[in-house]
């Protein structure tokens, strides 16, 4: 096991640039040229939520822990930057990538109740034959190369959240932010400390919303956090001093929308927790354009999620395991 992230495979193989997932899984297209025309299938995006949604399912009726579901969502993604989709039975990846996950997280399931549970949510798409998912646990395992450690964002908040000083509800809203990216590709984009950090700064400038203007607004206020913090870095590169991000806000400048009000106490302890948050990242090794591309990547889920209709993904992926037989035992 790597038990640092740096030294992992996740690091070594699994982290993507955009361009690099994006020729990945055009690839995957070209190839399947004949199914992708046969069966069309909604956006990517709207295709992860789907499956976020149906391993999540699965995973309260097994009572699982957050931990292990994360990991299962990775799999999946990981799998599906080798295998086009439409080869495949996605209840029976899902299923499978949830049992694996528990193996890993140490938290195991025995099988017989993994394949009735998922039966009993899926029963036109599964069997109770167990067969099944141990075949396509040995799939999943081939794919992924036997490099199934994963590095979750859980443990960075964990470790952070006294050093901002943290509320429960920024902790809780930061908690829900990290399981919300596993509905994007930012798993195999970015490092989870980078995730972690975003889901930070959001949960500052988002709850309570102090920005007039709502949602948009406060995305704005935490991007032009990172600007300043990112401008306040490079110029301590050349001159030693800890005026820090908060000496801009402290002498009256606010983010957009009037995003911080003196008068205001909450307001002011927000302030505080973000000069600190902002000095630290000025100061630290912290990749800020990653951040700005992890805070941009959340911008546009938010967006693509408020078109996300799951009867029209569900009837498309229905309709293509049942043509291609893939239902059966």
């Amino acid at each position: 096991m790597a038990a640092s992230f740096w030294e992992s495979t996740q690091r070594r193989f699994w982290i993507f640039t955009k361009d690099e997932l994006a020729r990945t899984r055009n690839k995957l297209r070209e190839d399947e040229q004949a199914l992708v025309a046969m069966f069309p299938l909604p956006e990517w995006r709207h295709l992860s939520i789907y499956f976020n949604q149906q391993v999540t399912r699965l995973a309260k009726r097994l009572v699982l822990r957050q931990q292990v579901v994360a990991t299962a969502q990775v799999y999946l993604k990981r799998f599906y930057t080798k295998v086009e989709v439409r080869r495949t039975n996605p209840y029976l990846l899902c299923v499978t990538a949830l049992y694996l996950a528990c193996k890993m997280e140490e938290s195991p399931q025995h099988i017989r109740l993994v394949v009735q549970e998922a039966r009993s949510l899926w029963p036109d798409f599964l069997t109770l034959d167990m067969s099944r998912l141990g075949e396509c646990e040995f799939f999943l395992i081939s794919e992924m190369n036997a490099q199934m450690i994963i590095h979750q964002p859980y443990r960075t908040l964990t470790t952070l959240q006294s050093d901002f000083f943290l509320s429960s509800d920024e902790i809780s809203l930061s908690w829900t932010i990290i399981n919300d990216h596993y509905m994007t590709d930012l798993p195999l984009l970015y490092s989870p400390h980078i995730i972690a950090l975003t889901a930070i700064l959001l949960s500052l400038v988002l709850r309570p919303n102090p920005v007039a203007g709502g949602q948009a607004a406060s995305m704005a206020a935490a991007q032009a956090v990172l600007a300043q913090a990112q401008t306040q870095s490079q110029s301590q590169m050349q001159a030693q001093g800890s005026r820090g991000l908060g000496s801009g806000l402290s002498s009256g400048q606010t983010t957009p929308g009037g995003a911080f009000e003196k008068d205001n106490k909450s307001n002011e302890a927000r302030v505080g927790k973000l000069q600190r948050f902002g000095a630290f990242l000025a100061e630290s090794d912290v990749a800020i354009e990653d951040m700005v591309g992890c805070t941009q990547e959340l911008i546009a889920f938010y967006e693509v999620h408020e078109q996300y209709n799951e009867k029209a993904v569900r009837d498309q992926i229905n309709r293509f395991i049942k043509a291609r037989g893939l239902d059966k035992g």
